[in-house]
């Protein structure tokens, strides 16, 4: 909750300008989830959801 606060009062302080745009994030997180294996997304099949079983 802390780190969402904080990252609200950033994003509220700044003046409206942006290195990065919004379509250029959107793209690069969509390119991202394209290569990123099946497995290490919000399947359950990979990562600490097979490894660690009180998960």
């Amino acid at each position: 909750a802390v780190k969402a606060i904080n990252a609200s009062r950033m994003a509220l302080r700044g003046d409206g300008k942006h290195r990065v745009s919004l379509d250029k994030v959107i793209r690069t997180m969509r390119d991202t989830g394209r290569d990123m294996q099946d497995k290490y997304k919000e399947t359950s099949r990979g990562g600490l959801a097979v490894n660690v079983i009180e998960c």
